[in-house]
């Protein structure tokens, strides 16, 4: 029984916590990912259409499938930018037995769903896109193609590893991190409101100026939880 359910949960987002068919992999890391309580606060519910910006190895993707179930559908959106087939493949092979979760593949700027989305998810992503992997992106570009992906009403939900504050993008190469502020301003300069903030993986003893690393995890680094709205 995962520890992580709650009373107050909704039973579908309790029920795709617990589903058995999501690799060891996956509950091992639901103690510091939390996924009760961060979808909880995302809002994703059974019916809706989400995309996964960016999902990695899907960890977020199979608990979306489950939730929105039959009625809904999830869109895995994977970047040319940082076009791995073997790993796209192998992420595709994990999502197989996920009968409601599709892969769309273009450049980040060029985000895009066959239909309008309930919501648009980017779970420690958002940095990447001002790193390396995407010389010359313009991140206005890709806030503005997210925004016109969604339903009016329709929700941006950005969790990223929190770095110093006021520290913009200058702890993006060494720290992996990015001050939330700094995201905060991009996003709603594509026309969304910032209409809510999670701390549910905040960490106040998390050291902003040392570099997140996978093998950090199980510390828990300072993590921020943006709920941005497009207007009706």
């Amino acid at each position: 029984v995962c520890t992580l359910l709650s009373a107050q949960a909704p039973p579908y987002l309790d029920a795709a916590i617990a589903d058995g068919k999501r690799p060891a992999a996956d509950t091992k890391r639901d103690p510091y990912f939390k996924p009760a309580q961060v979808l909880a606060f995302a809002d994703v519910r059974p019916g809706m259409k989400v995309a996964d910006f960016m999902p990695g190895d899907g960890y977020y993707s199979r608990l979306f499938s489950r939730i929105v179930g039959p009625n809904g559908h999830v869109y895995a959106f994977y970047a040319r930018e940082q076009d791995r087939r073997s790993a796209r493949g192998a992420v595709g092979a994990a999502l197989a037995d996920y009968g409601n979760v599709g892969i769309v593949h273009d450049t980040a700027a060029h985000f895009a769903a066959p239909e309008k989305l309930d919501v648009v998810w980017t779970g420690l992503t958002y940095h990447d896109l001002h790193g390396p992997n995407f010389p010359d992106l313009d991140i206005a570009a890709v806030n503005r193609a997210v925004y016109a992906a969604l339903k009016p009403g329709g929700i941006f939900i950005v969790l990223d590893r929190a770095s110093r504050p006021g520290a913009g993008l200058n702890d993006l190469a060494s720290k992996a991190r990015i001050d939330e502020a700094t995201v905060k301003s991009e996003v709603e300069a594509a026309g969304f409101r910032l209409v809510d903030e999670s701390n549910a993986l905040r960490n106040p003893e998390d050291d902003l100026s040392k570099r997140v690393t996978k093998a950090q995890y199980e510390k828990r680094p300072d993590q921020f939880i943006l709920k941005f709205r497009k207007p009706r």
